[in-house]
């Protein structure tokens, strides 16, 4: 018989072979494997073995799933012939033939312009998806029509609906935050002007800027991110569920009673929650002034017309309705473009969110842009 193919510090060697007949002794189970460099050893001395010799494991003393493993691995997942084995060696290995352990993944090569295709998969996603939200628009377009055209066809009750949890649902959230943006911004600006002594501007600068500003904003980004994912939500189990097959099958438009009824119940409810949260966030600032500056609630309330006017109030209900309806069609869209798998349902409400936040300060700088070359 020949030297063994590997050291080892036990008495017997693990692997030897005569280049006929390749004889495993001592202990192959997770705790003699543990020791530092046996595997990488053992791997090394299992290589070494002609491809035409057979094997023997009855001087085997212990064989556990990770010593069967490296064995299994060291076959090509099969056993050779002429193999020796005991019953409890053969249940073992013919339990590893029943569940194969995928081999981990080779290591890519380094792409050094990756970020060339990534740019470009990003480009290429962003034209699909404005592709198909065009597309919805479009079907909503000839919907709204047919709901001109015929009223008394419309999902009349689905829209009452959606208002309701849309919008009377969402008035206690928006209030807390409203408020607290406003006492935030009426203190942090009162201690600047208290400087200057001109306290009395704090009326116009809290006005204007959540009026006009922080109002229509952060109501758009409570309500993308609490109904915008919910409806996402909702159309993406339908699409696990295959509700929406169900629904193209009984001729059932997807446009009519899925899409329309929630954007038009967004367009409705977002410039009602933009004037219910300027109205808390003003309150807000109003007690914070007075507690900071000692101003009185009646001369705020005397100035706060004059300070704001009416041009603010109407660019605030024209965003609000803007970023309603942004908002809806972007939950929908990425509703039915979600996969009939959890995962995929996860990572479209999660898209959903993100994009109608930041679509609605994309629109929010373009109204910017718009309304300072009308001077408004």
């Amino acid at each position: 018989m020949s030297a063994p193919l590997s050291a080892n510090s036990a008495a017997l060697e693990p692997v030897v072979s005569d280049g006929a007949v390749c004889r495993l002794t001592g202990d192959w189970n997770v705790q003699r494997l543990s020791t530092r460099g046996e595997v990488a050893a053992r791997r090394k001395a299992l290589v070494q073995v002609k491809s035409s010799a057979s094997w023997d494991l009855s001087g085997v003393q212990k064989l556990d799933a990770v010593g069967a493993q490296l064995l299994w691995q060291a076959w090509g997942q099969s056993i050779p012939a002429q193999t020796v084995l005991t019953p409890s060696q053969q249940a073992l290995f013919e339990v590893l033939a029943q569940h194969p352990v995928e081999q981990a993944p080779a290591k890519q090569p380094t792409e050094w312009f990756g970020w060339i295709r990534a740019l470009g998969q990003g480009c290429y996603v962003a034209v699909h998806h404005g592709r198909e939200l065009l597309l919805l628009l479009g079907g909503l377009v000839i919907q709204l029509g047919l709901l001109f055209a015929h009223p008394s066809r419309g999902p009349w009750r689905e829209i009452s609906a959606q208002i309701f949890r849309a919008g009377a649902q969402a008035l206690g959230i928006t209030a807390l935050v409203g408020f607290l943006i406003g006492v935030v911004l009426s203190y942090l600006s009162a201690q600047q002007l208290a400087i200057f002594g001109a306290g009395q501007f704090i009326v116009k600068l809290l006005g204007v800027a959540t009026v006009r500003e922080l109002g229509p904003v952060l109501a758009a980004i409570l309500v993308a991110g609490r109904s915008g994912s919910s409806i996402t939500a909702q159309i993406g189990v339908m699409r696990v569920t295959q509700e929406l097959d169900a629904m193209q099958v009984m001729g059932i438009s997807h446009a009519q009673r899925l899409i329309m009824p929630r954007v038009i119940a967004l367009a409705i409810i977002m410039p009602l929650l933009v004037l219910w949260t300027d109205a808390i966030a003003l309150l807000g600032g109003m007690l914070a002034a007075k507690w900071q500056l000692g101003l009185s609630t009646v001369w705020f309330f005397d100035r706060l017309p004059d300070a704001i006017g009416l041009t603010n109030y109407w660019i605030s209900v024209v965003k609000g309705v803007t970023f309603g309806g942004w908002i809806g069609l972007a939950a929908c869209h990425f509703g039915l473009q979600i996969e009939p798998n959890t995962e995929s349902l996860g990572r479209g409400t999660t898209a959903s969110v993100v994009t109608a936040i930041t679509g609605v300060m994309l629109i929010d700088a373009l109204y910017a842009i718009l309304f300072n070359e009308m001077n408004l």
